[in-house]
């Protein structure tokens, strides 16, 4: 073909790459839009859930322009101006959320601050009296300072003054250097130490006068949020369990198969990160509101016994998700017993938050343990009369002890004698000897057997043990079966016990609210009763004695 006729098909080519770039272009500049608007209601929304925070921006911003005035600042003290960015950097870096983040920030660049300012004056004297070796004297002072202020860091218990060692050594190196260069070292020192102070004065001034924001606030809400959000997830997870929701064997099943008011213990779990750093800001906060002489360790006390029953909880969970599960009709039969039990042990715990939200003692004569440790007596007694229902009873070993020892020397040896003890025999209300050998040495073997005969990797195995399970040409698996029958009926019995365990932690959650009660002076609501019907009863007089003068 002609140069000429090949021409149009070059322009037509050269047309397509373009349009293909405007294309791209268009789709990257509609991609950025679209992020930047979803960040943009993603901050709204941050505002509306949290006015605190909008707060805390307005009063930042306050803050840092109430400090900039020193930049125009002419008399007295002229050199006010030139070092108001000491000021503007203490606000920058001290100004935090809360009033107690504040006061730790402060108290870091504070002790910080004045050490290097101490140090810096002694070793600027060295300097001078050095003359021909003050370099020599300077030079060896970072040595000294940085080494130790690194290593001193380092040491656990340091861990919370780690910002204080970091301004120590940034405010000494800047000090000496200013008054390196300008040969008064004492003036650059004070005039530094005086900005400093006047800009945490101005950080705590109005962080404190403008809607403070507490940690000890937090604490406490996230205290009784605790308590509510157990009680939500144990009457999730009972009522999860009796529904019975035949789940997919799926490794994703945990968290895509569960409901949302199951899941609450996580949050629970998940706050003890979050209760040491509010504790930590909590105990800097003076006495404010109704929080005058407020223990705040037992404040993370309490919540540490929760978390330890949102570990049963859990357990409770992961029996709903297990591999073997005990049939529904089963079920039903502790179904009256299982719901009185978690919705009492609900009842307590959402008893003791509102107890803790309104700062109220449990009354002289409330016990408030009485009806769910009933339910879980109840639930304890269904259990042992259906006991026959949670074994497999074909294979129950009767009055024959010496068969047992003698089995027990067996198991012994394939231990490999590991000095485990084995715990036997115990008697059902029929005074029937059961034995159920344990599972854990069966997997191990199995899976060691398996490993010496199957090396190949990658390999889809079918479920064990599983409910109907075949071999050869047809043939039922009895013994696979079996397992997968008493194995479920014991599942049942894993979740009862959970229960009866959960009921069990809570007298040390009780424990732990009245140890809080005293130390931080709740009131009794029977005295507060007492005064209410007395103020009534005057209120009462007077009214009518006003009427009666009328």
């Amino acid at each position: 073909m002609s140069r000429e006729r090949l021409l149009p098909f070059h322009r037509f080519e050269g047309f397509g790459d373009e349009k293909s770039s405007f294309h791209s272009i268009h789709v990257r500049v509609v991609q950025l839009w679209s992020d930047s608007w979803n960040f943009y209601k993603k901050a709204v929304q941050m505002g509306r859930k949290d006015p605190r925070k909008i707060i805390f921006a307005i009063k930042s911003g306050f803050a840092l322009t109430f400090v900039s005035l020193f930049i125009f600042w002419k008399d007295p003290l002229p050199d006010v101006s030139q070092f108001s960015i000491w000021a503007i950097l203490t606000v920058v870096v001290m100004f935090e959320f809360s009033i107690g983040a504040t006061f730790i920030k402060g108290f870091n660049r504070g002790l910080g601050t004045f050490c290097a300012g101490m140090l810096a004056f002694l070793f600027a004297e060295l300097a001078l009296l050095a003359g021909e070796g003050e370099k020599v004297v300077i030079v060896i002072s970072f040595f000294i300072i940085g080494s130790i202020a690194s290593y001193l860091k380092l040491y656990p218990t340091m861990a919370p003054y780690e910002y204080g060692f970091r301004v120590f050594v940034l405010t000494y190196c800047i000090l000496m250097v200013a008054g390196n260069r300008t040969r008064e070292y004492t003036a650059a020192i004070l005039t530094r130490l005086v900005l400093i102070a006047v800009g945490a004065c101005i950080c705590f001034i109005i962080n404190i006068s403008i809607y403070p924001i507490w940690s000890g606030d937090d604490l406490h809400s996230l205290v009784v949020n605790n308590f509510n959000d157990l009680a939500t997830s144990l009457e999730g997870c009972v009522n999860g369990y009796l529904k019975y929701v035949d789940y997919e064997r799926t490794p994703t099943r945990f968290s895509t198969q569960a409901s949302e008011d199951q899941l609450y213990y996580k949050s629970v779990i998940e706050s003890a990160a979050r209760e040491k750093t509010l504790l930590g800001f909590a105990v800097w906060e003076p006495p404010h509101g109704r929080y005058k002489k407020h223990p705040w360790t037992t404040y993370v006390k309490v919540s540490t016994a929760v978390r330890h029953c949102a570990y049963t909880v859990m357990a409770l969970h992961g029996c709903i998700l297990s591999e073997i599960q005990a049939p529904p009709e089963k079920r039903q039969v502790f179904r009256s017993q299982l719901q009185s039990v978690s919705a009492e042990g609900a009842r307590v715990l959402r008893r003791i938050g509102e107890k803790i939200e309104k700062m109220e003692k449990i009354g002289t004569t409330e016990n408030i343990l009485k009806q769910v440790h009933e339910a879980g007596e109840q639930l304890q007694k269904k259990i042992d009369q259906r006991s026959f229902l949670l074994v497999n009873s074909g294979n129950w070993e009767i009055g024959n002890r010496a068969k047992e020892l003698d089995y027990l020397d067996d198991v012994q040896i394939e231990r490999e004698q590991q000095h485990d003890s084995l715990h036997l025999g115990f008697k059902s209300l029929s005074e029937t000897s059961i034995y159920v050998p344990s599972s854990l040495t069966f997997v191990q073997r199995l899976a060691n057997k398996d490993l010496k005969t199957k090396p190949q990797a990658l390999r889809k195995h079918v479920p064990w043990p599983s409910w109907i399970s075949f071999e050869g040409v047809g043939l039922i698996k009895e013994d696979e079966v079996k397992t997968y029958q008493s194995a479920s009926a014991l599942s049942l019995a894993t979740f009862a016990s959970l229960l009866i365990e959960f009921v069990a932690r809570l007298q040390n959650v009780v424990d732990c609210f009245e140890e809080l009660s005293e130390e931080a002076g709740f009131t009794d609501p029977d005295i507060v009763l007492l005064e209410e019907r007395s103020f009534g009863f005057w209120t009462r007089l007077c009214n009518c004695c006003f009427r009666f003068k009328g």
